[in-house]
């Protein structure tokens, strides 16, 4: 057989943002025994340096392939992520926060299910938390378990009974949870960015709610944090 056509092997497309909380799920997911596969996104984000930061994650866990798909969802703008006219909040605010990037999660998703049937893969992790997080709409419990109907429903495997997971294990997780169970797998945190607006160097502002839910995370994991700031 092929190598893409062998679906007896136990694999996984993960997204990888090269963040702490993705990082973590492929050091998970190949403590499951899975064959990883991960996938990334240049979709105009002002936090590039992320993408740099998967592809260090993706060589160092020593994943099957890692592919970066690129998109414009700086063409539709709508969020602090992709429009550099709207500034990046420095402090918690009320509602969802304007870093919030509209259907994100759904687009990733969906190219991951699409890369995943060609692959033969059953499983499509992602790093989505629903604790420690911004309040996004798409990272949490029922939209998960929406769009694995969804892929069941849209798909040839699906029809033909070869069902997807969508797996999230870090939904319930705490930060420092998530921190403390990557420690136990070996996951180098220092090759990771977090900051929503961290430098081509990949040095965290220190101020955004990203860097706040890190820094906190480490700190009450008791984990010393090795993020660089600008």
């Amino acid at each position: 057989m092929t190598e893409h056509s062998n679906i007896a092997e136990k694999r996984a497309v993960i997204l990888l943002s090269g963040g702490l909380d993705s990082a973590t799920v492929v050091a998970m997911a190949h403590a499951e025994g899975y064959r990883c596969y991960t996938m990334s996104f240049d979709y105009g984000q002002r936090h590039r340096a992320e993408l740099h930061a998967a592809e260090r994650v993706a060589r160092d866990q020593g994943v099957v392939e890692h592919k970066v798909i690129g998109l414009n969802l700086n063409g539709i703008g709508g969020s602090a992520l992709t429009d550099s006219s709207i500034d990046v909040p420095e402090a918690p605010g009320e509602g969802i926060p304007v870093t919030y990037v509209p259907a994100r999660n759904t687009v990733f998703l969906s190219l991951a299910l699409g890369w995943a049937e060609v692959l033969g893969a059953r499983d499509i992790f992602i790093g989505v938390n629903a604790v420690d997080y911004s309040g996004y709409p798409d990272c949490r419990p029922e939209f998960v378990e929406a769009f694995e109907r969804m892929a069941n429903l849209a798909t040839k495997a699906g029809v033909e009974g070869l069902g997807f997971r969508i797996q999230a294990p870090l939904q319930n997780l705490s930060k420092a949870d998530i921190v403390k169970a990557g420690v136990k797998l070996g996951v180098d945190y220092g090759l990771t960015v977090s900051c929503y607006q961290a430098d081509d160097q990949g040095r965290a502002c220190g101020k955004c709610d990203s860097c706040r839910l890190r820094a906190e995370g480490f700190a009450a994991a008791g984990v010393s944090d090795p993020t660089r700031y600008f």
